[in-house]
């Protein structure tokens, strides 16, 4: 079977909170309007339909507008080869979904990594603490309103930072210019980096 036939096999079983499977090159997605409903959904997806692989959890900041996140999950299926997409909006003020590390054991990094980056809690995960920094860094550092500079912070004993020098960064550059090298603030600014000259 085709990822289009099984999601819509999925959408059968769930017609009131599924929407109908899309494609876009070769990748099929589906939208769950009931977050709550993404344990019974995943469960389904893994146990009837063949998708034993959970490959990534991730999440989208829509800020600016509401629902203020989409978490996005990455299924796969062996058995038929392909890939499924289900996506579902969580809002600022619940910013909360039910985990599915009781379906995936390896949705406790995911989960980890999308509370750690984006706030986005799992109730029910069984160990959910900050994968990449530090317990009681105050931030979610993938918000869009998280400055790209950074911002300081710092727990006595444990861990510091510093919002960092935007100038010659790896992030900042200028529009225009003929290729990216023009572009490089370094390149433009010779006296940041030794041996470069002004083009």
């Amino acid at each position: 079977m085709t990822a289009f036939e099984l999601a819509d096999k999925l959408r059968v079983q769930f017609p009131t909170v599924l929407g109908v499977p899309s494609e876009f090159r070769g990748e099929v997605t589906i939208v769950l309007s009931d977050p709550e409903q993404i344990v019974e959904v995943c469960k389904y997806a893994k146990e009837q339909l063949g998708f034993e692989m959970l490959l990534d959890i991730t999440s989208i900041d829509n800020y600016g507008q509401e629902p203020r996140w989409t978490v996005v999950y990455m299924l796969y299926s062996l058995k038929h080869r392909c890939h499924l997409r289900i996506k579902t909006d969580v809002t600022e003020a619940r910013s909360e979904l039910p985990t599915v590390t009781g379906i995936w054991r390896g949705a406790d990094w995911h989960e980890r990594e999308v509370y750690d980056m984006m706030g986005i809690r799992f109730r029910g995960h069984p160990d959910l603490r900050r994968i990449l920094m530090w317990e009681g860094y105050p931030y979610f550092p993938l918000r869009k309103d998280f400055p790209l500079a950074g911002r300081s912070s710092e727990v006595p004993g444990v861990a510091f930072s510093r919002p960092a020098p935007m100038e010659g960064g790896p992030f900042v550059t200028m529009p225009g210019g003929k290729d990216a090298i023009e572009r490089e603030p370094r390149v433009r600014n010779p006296q940041n980096q030794e041996g470069v000259s002004e083009p």
